[in-house]
């Protein structure tokens, strides 16, 4: 008996019974494709009644050495990969369009053939003599690396089979097309299938693969999740377009610590690496003014300094807006609740924008307090001073939750100059880093001293 016929989306991978013109699970229209399913073969005996190879055991103390590293020469990214570039390993490099991922990677390419890694650039997007332009743009028209444009993925494993390189770039993964595939590139079954091919040569020769993936309109790589769970590493390079600022972001790292970041910075002549990216974030920081506040974060092991910007107005409108960039909409709401219910300062009626400057996107729940700081000022048009730090987590009580590495925090704004840091009273400082800690034990106590209210 045939098996049915599956449906599924390629910009999400949701699988259904039936076409249809919009996807249920991620909305997008003509998105849904025909796949055939996997052919079982002939009938056979059980692969536990076929006798196989034994694998070989070993226990959790036996001791290896750690995997071998090769620097790039630019901080930042090796920074984010872990300390270097390790032999084997897969690499999934996702970002919005014309953000800068095929400069950087051009770049890594160039800087790790010049340490003697044997590097292949492989475009199924562009044409080589564009890439020779953006190269000679960059500076790097002498660096050894070889290139080639191709999308037929048995011609690419061909050619590296022949090759035997150490590095090798695929911009980008959706655009390879696997011939023993029927499916149109792009397809979730092309992209599962060339993932697979190219992450399975990399383990078994010993290249370093690096994929580049194209993202959906929420900012997540297209296709498959399960070219996430191959790979190694999965990289985020992310940025707002009217801004010079870049954030290399790890989401997943099997050789090194995940979440962590480097920042780089769009110039004419490419990408160029920031090694003091608080500086950098608060260099154009004015005078202090109301809805302006300071937040000590911690990015990765990194400890990074970004200025949050509140704006409080009357709304014309029956139905407020709220506004969030570069932090959760839904935390935002959450803050003003409590800001409301615990500490009798009503929003109702008043549109709330928040920004947190220079396209910088913060996840951390540290940074409650620095936003309900900055949104009381804002209200009160209370400026606070431009030598205060804030961090720490609300809790829906209105109490104020200590966070992790507060030392790290205080001794970051202390090289910038800081001299007073607004935290949970419970932190645990080891000596206050040279800066005035106020101790804060609840968000109404932080509206009554700093404010004079509450």
């Amino acid at each position: 008996m045939a098996k049915p016929m599956t449906f599924t989306c390629t910009a999400c991978g949701a699988a259904a019974n039936k076409w249809s013109g919009r996807c249920e699970a991620c909305g997008d229209w003509n998105t849904i494709v025909e796949e055939a399913p996997l052919s079982a073969g002939p009938a056979r005996k059980s692969l536990g009644a076929q006798r196989g190879t034994a694998i070989r055991l070993s226990d959790l103390a036996t001791e290896e050495a750690p995997p071998p590293r090769t620097g790039s020469g630019i901080a930042e990214l090796d920074r984010v990969l872990g300390g270097g570039l390790v032999p084997a390993s897969a690499i999934l490099v996702g970002g919005d369009p014309g953000i800068g991922k095929s400069t950087l990677l051009l770049q890594a390419a160039a800087s790790f053939a010049r340490k003697g890694l044997k590097s292949l650039y492989i475009s199924g997007e562009e044409a080589s003599a564009q890439i020779r332009m953006r190269a000679q743009r960059l500076g790097l028209a002498d660096a050894p690396v070889k290139l080639a444009t191709e999308t037929n993925l048995r011609n690419i494993l061909t050619t590296l089979e022949s090759e035997a390189p150490d590095l090798v770039i695929i911009d980008s993964i959706q655009t390879m097309w696997a011939d023993n595939v029927e499916s149109a590139p792009g397809s979730v079954s092309q992209v599962r299938a060339s993932a697979h091919e190219l992450t399975t040569f990399a383990k078994r020769k010993g290249t370093s693969v690096v994929l580049v993936g194209h993202v959906t309109k929420d900012g997540q790589i297209a296709g498959p999740r399960v070219v996430e769970h191959m790979v190694d590493t999965v990289l985020y390079f992310e940025g707002e377009r009217g801004h010079q600022f870049r954030i290399l972001r790890a989401v997943k790292n099997r050789f090194g610590p995940a979440d962590e970041i480097g920042v780089f910075e769009m110039t004419g002549n490419g990408l160029a690496e920031v090694l003091n990216p608080s500086a950098l974030f608060l260099s154009e920081r004015d005078a202090p003014a109301p809805g302006s506040v300071v937040f000590a974060g911690i990015e990765g092991t990194r400890p990074l300094l970004v200025e949050f910007q509140a704006l409080v107005a009357a709304s014309p409108h029956s139905q407020p807006r709220r506004t969030v960039v570069g932090w959760d909409g839904g935390r935002l709401a959450m803050i003003l609740a409590v800001l409301e219910s615990r500490c009798g300062i009503p929003f109702t009626g008043l549109d709330v924008y928040l920004n947190v400057a220079g396209g910088m996107k913060i996840t951390e729940p540290a940074a409650d307090l620095a936003v309900a700081t900055a949104l009381l000022s804002a209200r009160e048009d209370a400026a606070i001073p431009a030598d205060t730090v804030v961090f720490g987590e609300i809790s829906l009580s209105g109490a104020l939750r200590p966070v992790g590495q507060t030392e790290n925090r205080l001794k970051e704004a202390g090289k910038l100059g800081f001299t007073t840091a607004i935290a949970p009273a419970r932190s645990k400082t080891g000596g206050g880093a040279g800066l005035a800690l106020k101790p804060m034990g609840d968000l109404a106590q932080v509206v009554g001293e700093i404010f004079g209210a509450g």
